[in-house]
């Protein structure tokens, strides 16, 4: 039998047909980003790769290669005694690595020896990520989007979420990029994936949609916290119909003391978020604010936020930027619940099949 290698392009045109899809990377390039659905199995861990690296650098190449492969050897073993001592003989897997050199060509080698179907694709990780970025603006454009739009607290995400438990195509950018989309809205324990990991995730979603059906995203900007949203896919949401999300202001504060409930029980942490406004809104408002929150007053700070922060921002931004707000029809959930959004959901899913049907 022989290794097969195949382009990138055609690598992940072709992922169903895998049994696995494995990454010989370490196990720190693995989490700066991968191929949909791919393990990690390192052929040189984080640390091994530095010692070789040193060895390579500071003693000679010959020396590395050596210890590089009695360590590749000994990791081969494990994930083999580990994962595939009852893999039939149909099991498929395609492999990479960086650059499709040593480390997925090493693990490919003793695969295809067992007796394995084996390919790896030419170019490894690198030429994945350059297929990724040719093939984002085209997966981008392929579809048709529905926008909510709606200010802060209106409850965009919960109808995102209410929308794809009602079987609806469903791009949540803020769900995929660990972040709320504003100053307050990097969650505590949650750290924001790469810009190579968020593009992937985003392009791994888009290719899986039906392009018959819409799919419902948020007006988001062109960043969502520290990530920027492919160029490609916000000019089509900005060509996109809107809907316009409206809530009560009263509601509004409570889903937002709901939904950002960390900041309630941990004061210290919502003044020291405020102060990144000290620019927008002056040190004697934010001061203020600060004040009310130690004492426990996080009504009115939220009501105040939305009203002189957020939404005169929100509205000059939407009506800038998308150009279809102007005739964006009006939906309006019962309050801010789950059962609300649930049934506003399904009103928005029956109405769009009215149309078309």
């Amino acid at each position: 039998m022989t290794v097969q290698a195949i382009p990138a392009a055609d690598a992940i045109a072709r992922l169903a047909d895998f049994s696995a899809v494995i990454d010989a990377r370490s196990e720190g390039e693995f989490a700066e980003d991968h191929l949909p659905d791919a393990r990690n199995w390192p052929t040189l861990n984080d640390d091994e790769r530095h010692r070789i690296g040193t060895i390579y650098a500071q003693v000679n190449p010959f020396e590395a290669k050596k210890r590089g492969a009695a360590l590749a050897a000994a990791n081969i073993a494990r994930h083999i005694e580990r994962e595939l001592i009852e893999a039939p003989k149909s099991w498929q897997p395609l492999v990479y690595c960086w650059r499709g050199g040593k480390r997925s060509g090493s693990l490919a080698l003793v695969l295809d020896q067992i007796g394995f179907k084996v390919s790896v694709i030419e170019g490894g990780y690198k030429a994945f990520r350059a297929a990724v970025l040719v093939d984002l603006p085209r997966q981008a454009q392929r579809h048709q989007y529905r926008v909510i739009c709606g200010p802060t607290g209106s409850g965009k995400t919960r109808l995102l979420q209410a929308l794809e438990q009602a079987g609806a195509q469903v791009l949540d950018l803020e769900d995929l990029a660990n972040h709320r989309s504003s100053v307050l809205g990097l969650v505590p324990g949650q750290v924001q994936p790469t810009q190579k990991r968020f593009d992937t995730l985003v392009w791994d979603k888009l290719r899986r949609f039906d392009p018959a059906r819409p799919v419902y995203i948020e007006s988001e900007s062109k960043k969502v916290g520290n990530l920027a949203v492919p160029g490609s896919l916000i000019e089509a949401m900005r060509a996109s119909p809107c809907l316009r999300l409206e809530l009560p202001d009263d509601e509004r504060v409570k889903l937002l003391l709901e939904d950002y409930a960390f900041f309630v029980s941990d004061p210290a942490l919502f003044c020291e978020r405020l102060d990144a406004l000290v620019t927008l809104r002056g040190r004697e408002v934010v001061q203020g604010w600060q004040a009310q929150v130690r004492a426990g007053d996080f009504e009115p700070v939220v009501r105040e936020l939305l009203v002189k922060h957020y939404d005169p921002g929100y509205a000059a931004s939407i009506e800038r930027n998308f150009r279809q707000y102007a005739s964006a029809g009006t939906i309006a959930p019962a309050d801010r619940s789950a059962q609300a959004m649930a049934a506003l959901a399904r009103d928005i899913i029956a109405a769009r099949a009215a149309a078309v049907g």
